[in-house]
């Protein structure tokens, strides 16, 4: 027995007091963390349609690297679009993207009214607000969230 302690205590011993500062430690998030998001749309003109009724927003159309993009207005943190190529695929599985707004009883119904349709019902989560999602133009399902 007192020869596996001379081995224990050897290999303590013997482990560089460095050996802490050779694991990777985990860097501070950079915030906010999403920077860019893009929404798939198959007819660009129809989505950019349903989403500036939705919001009540006016979007930028511009082509970059060869895709059609429909630029969502704002300071860019995050930004996003609506694009169109053949890489972008609309559909409801996959991440969610979640938009703020004041009031998602008044942006659910024009999101309705605009053609989409109700994939959940306004639902209260606690302390944090109020959730509801839509599918929109496109096949795409979208969320809305609201601040207490």
């Amino acid at each position: 027995m007192s020869r596996w302690l001379l081995l224990a205590g050897a290999l303590i011993a013997a482990t560089p007091a460095t050996a802490q500062s050779m694991t990777t430690a985990p860097q501070a998030a950079i915030r906010p963390m999403i920077s860019w998001f893009e929404i798939p749309a198959t007819d660009l003109v129809r989505a950019r349609r349903f989403y500036e009724a939705v919001f009540g927003i006016v979007m930028t159309v511009e082509t970059v690297d060869g895709y059609d993009m429909a630029i969502f207005p704002g300071d860019g943190t995050p930004g996003g679009a609506l694009v169109k190529g053949d890489v972008y695929v609309p559909g409801k599985a996959g991440p969610i993207l979640y938009f703020r707004v004041p009031d998602i009883d008044t942006v659910m119904a024009r999101a309705l009214t605009a053609g989409g349709r109700s994939l959940y019902a306004k639902k209260a989560i606690g302390a944090n607000g109020w959730v509801a999602e839509f599918e929109d133009s496109e096949g795409n399902r979208i969320a809305l969230s609201q601040p207490r």
